[in-house]
């Protein structure tokens, strides 16, 4: 095992032992849980729809994470700096890349864990009817990747402030410009007034449209590359507003 995968496994476990030490992370898990239910069941009403697929589940994740996604990642480095642990951090022998992907992998599994307690919803399905199992399982690569984009805007806004508070509010507001640049009443709204190149420029940036395709159990790549290259992105431009801080 190579130096930079052990250092950042070693911080992938500091990082789940700090979200498992505290309560915060069983209150997220269950209300995580209990949002998905509510809106699965009783607003898009899962059993009159008579239907044995997952979509009715999937659709609402963009909304749920647009939410529940900063509250995870507000304090990858906001509380790091307030604290006073985040110079402490960048003494040890690890470098601000291993230290970046560590806390970004430690959130994502966290969420991934979160999502993998939903899996009842698939024994249902699977015993109310015969599921498209490929589409369930694009609906959750595509909910695991989106987690992933959003964990990684909430990365880069905590590493500009101290402030969780502040963090939480920009990575929704980003994040909302990201979900609603694809939402259909946005796009149609702006069809009436843009050129169609210009709305098809700006909804290729949304979360909704590369997560909807996939939610109908289509797999592109492209929609992947969407997702990997923000996350890439972020979490770039997270290591560049570490290292400026760092220098000064």
């Amino acid at each position: 095992m190579s130096g930079f995968t052990r250092n950042t496994l070693a911080i992938v476990r500091r990082e789940l032992a700090g979200y498992y030490g505290s309560p915060v992370a069983y209150v997220f898990i269950v209300f995580f849980l209990l949002l998905c239910g509510f809106f699965t069941f009783y607003v898009s009403r899962f059993y009159e729809m008579g239907q044995a697929d997952l979509r009715s589940f999937f659709q609402w994740h963009p909304w749920i994470f647009l939410f529940l996604m900063p509250s995870v990642a507000m304090r990858l480095w906001a509380e790091e700096r307030r604290t006073g642990t985040l110079e402490l951090l960048l003494t040890l022998p690890v470098t601000l890349a291993e230290a970046v992907i560590g806390k970004f992998l430690a959130a994502w599994l966290f969420v991934g864990i979160a999502l993998l307690m939903t899996f009842p919803l698939v024994l249902t399905v699977c015993y109310l009817g015969d599921p498209d199992m490929g589409a369930v399982f694009c609906g959750y690569l595509g909910s695991l990747l989106m987690a992933g984009a959003y964990l990684s805007v909430g990365s880069m806004t905590s590493a500009t402030t101290r402030n969780q508070v502040i963090s939480f509010i920009l990575t929704v507001t980003i994040c909302l410009f990201l979900v609603l640049a694809g939402w259909p009443p946005v796009t149609d709204a702006m069809a009436s007034w843009a050129p169609p190149w210009l709305v098809d420029v700006i909804s290729g940036f949304s979360f909704m449209n590369h997560f909807a395709s996939m939610e109908r159990g289509v797999l592109d790549l492209r929609d992947v590359g969407y997702y990997i290259s923000v996350i890439f992105f972020m979490l770039f431009a997270t290591g560049v507003i570490l290292q400026n801080r760092k220098a000064s």
